[in-house]
């Protein structure tokens, strides 16, 4: 056996073909080291730009204001009066409780809003009993439509490439909704001009492919058909907030 590798070593020494080998190999453990150092770097950088940013991922507290029936007003400053009226129109029928910007699917609260809980929770009731749904917040989004959603409209994504993050903290669930209801191509349609016009109905009925229970679909609830009178409701508080004159329920017609 030692004849044989002192043969092959010779053989291989004569044509040079070791010390080939060995440079391969230096220089691809070489390339790799440099490689991992310009990814270290490029990671630190990233880090530095997110802390210079001062955003820091910590979760939630319950600083927000608290009301009942869902309507309670939203964390978001600013924005448009009629989609703000819309919005809290919404969670009055996903999320009915005090505080819906925590809640989850069946009732129960998370305390970490940094992120989507992505909790799958058993569907007890409705078409879809016996499957698991991973509804959560004021909007009651899925997992899927939270991060297809966040991507396009959250204003401030943590982290880069696949390892961005999006905050599931209140007033961002507020914006990407927001920004959401006022994008044109989305719907098909300019959502706060037809609220604009009275079209509530119009409106309500477009929006029940996403959130079911806002009527028209799978899923009416109890909520459904007073729908039409809080968002009236909800548009009086948010006109009067940026001070626009009130429209009263008098005067202010419903149109299918």
């Amino acid at each position: 056996m030692r004849v044989v590798l002192f043969r092959l070593h010779v053989y291989c020494m004569e044509r040079n073909l070791c010390s080939l080998a060995h440079e391969r190999i230096a220089t691809y453990y070489l390339n790799m080291k440099r490689l991992i150092n310009w990814i270290s770097i490029l990671v630190l950088i990233a880090v530095f730009l997110e802390l210079r940013a001062g955003y820091r991922p910590t979760g939630w507290n319950f600083d927000f204001p608290i009301g009942g029936n869902g309507t309670q007003p939203l964390v978001m400053k600013g924005g448009d009066p009629y989609i703000r009226a819309l919005m809290r129109t919404i969670s009055a029928s996903e999320a009915n409780v005090s505080r819906p910007y925590s809640v989850i699917y069946g009732g129960d609260h998370v305390w970490d809003l940094s992120r989507h809980p992505d909790r799958c929770v058993p569907i007890i009731t409705g078409p879809n009993i016996g499957n698991c749904t991973t509804a959560a917040g004021r909007y009651q989004f899925i997992n899927t439509t939270w991060y297809d959603k966040a991507e396009r409209y959250h204003p401030q994504p943590w982290g880069f490439w696949v390892l961005r993050s999006y905050s599931f903290e209140p007033r961002y669930q507020d914006a990407v909704v927001h920004a959401w209801l006022s994008d044109k191509q989305a719907w098909g349609m300019d959502i706060s001009q037809q609220l604009r016009q009275g079209k509530v109905h119009r409106v309500l009925q477009r929006l029940s492919g996403t959130w079911t229970s806002l009527g028209y679909g799978i899923e009416t609830n109890s909520m459904s058909g007073a729908l039409p009178g809080i968002y009236q409701r909800m548009l009086q508080e948010e006109l009067q907030q940026v001070g626009q004159v009130s429209i009263q329920n008098s005067t202010f017609k419903l149109q299918n």
